[in-house]
């Protein structure tokens, strides 16, 4: 069947109906860079991973673009009691939360926009809006969106005023007109980050960056925007509101899609609860692969619980799949001329793809294509028993692997290819070379370890650090 996704806008599933046949322009909201990602961040990830990678299986060709939130209130708050600058505090945990996505797995975005070198588009996009009404500036000098103009405020949260307003992030200031107003540009205050705007120094507000690095790399609509099921109020309501008032065209995103939340053995993730876990940390305990099966065995929209049984039991469903990968290898080399299995083989192989493609074409339904793949391994192992040629393994395990890989596992190759890894392997080598400069050993040997998990072997010499693929 023709590919479905559920469309947060529309509380339903609807046919996928890209801009122009034959491509898609993907937005999904990056970090706010001050601290380590966690499992959370990495739920995220991993899913609109799986996201692109079937839409480049089905025919594709996918422009990927995650912002990088590089100045926020976070980050000027922990900058502050640290004593350093804002903006190398945030450089430092850009590099440090990309090279964590990268040990985990995940592919780069083709294109990854920071805030603070995108604000004459910001700057650009707020003038804009207040000329045509929907935005008007505080006395201090802030600029703020006037939600009482936009008519359909509210249709992606589907929330009351009252509801909206509850969940808002209410900002009391001089010169705002409704509770409801949300800042697109905050006026300057004493020791934080500022950049020229015609309202005089400031800096952005949260919602209105990704509006202007999203019309800049995808155009006034676009065809996907995700993120975590927390970002739909207010972040992309406001999102809708700032881009359709600015541009005029409607839907800003044809289809918008959002991940469930995580909870950690039935609670909410927390440092006060001494349940919050980083990448860092769960990659310490568990293969990368395992962590990104573990989230592929749940669908993307549903919530997903995180506990020490239920990684375990991906780690063995993994194990079942790595043996029949392994063992349908050692037959497509073997040699030999038994046939008895061979038309079985292959009639599980067709059936595998159209179970993972009904599946996977269902609104990227993972769970069912992990059924597939494991109804595949039942069958797989029964007509192996009977003999099967080289030929008809090899054309098994083709396809097993291929589909395997869209779910991130067996992916060695990541999204973008040669290009991908070799941005990957950079980031975690320089901060390798970081480690081992401050005599950080652990984190050093944890970096390696990480490289052998994607494939990866290096070689220190005087000259430096050199790296190959293995596998």
């Amino acid at each position: 069947m023709p590919l479905v996704v559920h469309n947060t806008l529309t509380r339903r599933k609807e046919p996928f109906s890209p801009r122009e046949p034959g491509k898609v322009g993907m937005y999904v909201c990056g970090l706010t860079v001050y601290d380590y990602a966690h499992i959370g961040h990495a739920r995220t990830a991993v899913a609109f991973e799986t996201v692109r990678r079937w839409f480049h299986h089905s025919g594709y060709k996918v422009t990927f673009v995650q912002n990088v939130t590089d100045v926020d209130d976070k980050i000027i708050n922990r900058a502050r009691e640290l004593g350093v600058d804002p903006q190398q505090h945030a450089a430092k945990w850009t590099d440090i939360c990309n090279a964590d996505m990268a040990a985990l797995g995940v592919s780069p975005p083709d294109v990854q926009p920071r805030v603070t070198t995108h604000m004459k588009e910001i700057v650009a996009l707020t003038q804009r809006l207040i000329e045509r009404g929907f935005a008007y500036k505080a006395a201090d000098g802030s600029v703020y969106y006037a939600v009482e103009k936009k008519n359909d405020y509210g249709k992606l949260s589907n929330r009351t005023p009252e509801e909206m307003l509850a969940g808002a992030r209410v900002e009391p200031a001089e010169g705002k007109r409704d509770p409801k107003d949300f800042a697109l540009w905050k006026a300057s205050k004493p020791g934080e980050p500022a950049w020229d705007s015609p309202w005089g120094k400031g800096r952005p507000g949260w919602h209105i960056e990704c509006s202007a690095m999203a019309i800049k790399y995808l155009g006034d609509s676009f065809d996907v925007h995700g993120g975590g099921v927390d970002l739909v109020f207010p972040h992309h309501e406001n999102e809708i509101a700032q881009s359709e008032g600015a541009t005029g065209k409607v839907p800003f995103v044809r289809h918008w899609l959002h991940t469930g939340f995580l909870t950690v053995s039935g609670e909410k993730m927390s440092k006060s609860l001494k349940n919050f876990i980083t990448i860092q940390e769960i990659l310490k305990l568990h293969d990368p692969e395992v962590v990104r099966f573990f989230y592929a065995n749940t669908h993307y929209r549903s919530g997903i619980d995180y506990s020490p049984n239920a990684i375990e039991d991906a780690k063995r469903g993994l194990e079942r799949l790595r043996r029949l990968r392994d063992e349908l290898g050692r037959l497509a080399r073997a040699g030999g001329s038994k046939t008895a299995g061979d038309a079985a083989l292959e009639s599980a192989t067709k059936k595998l793809e159209a179970d993972f493609t009904a599946g996977m074409n269902d609104d990227f339904n993972t769970r069912a294509a992990v059924a597939a793949l494991f109804d595949f391994v039942t069958a797989a192992n029964r007509a192996t028993v009977d003999g099967v040629t080289p030929a008809q393994a090899k054309a098994a395990l083709d396809r097993f692997q291929a589909l395997a890989r869209v779910l991130t596992i067996f992916a060695d190759e990541p999204v973008g290819g040669d290009d991908a890894l070799t941005q990957q392997v950079s980031v975690l080598l320089k901060r390798r070379d970081e480690a081992r400069a401050k005599k950080d050993f652990q984190t050093s040997d944890a970096i390696r370890k990480q490289l052998v998990a994607m494939g990866v072997e290096i070689s220190d010499s005087k000259e430096g650090t050199t790296w190959r693929r293995v596998k």
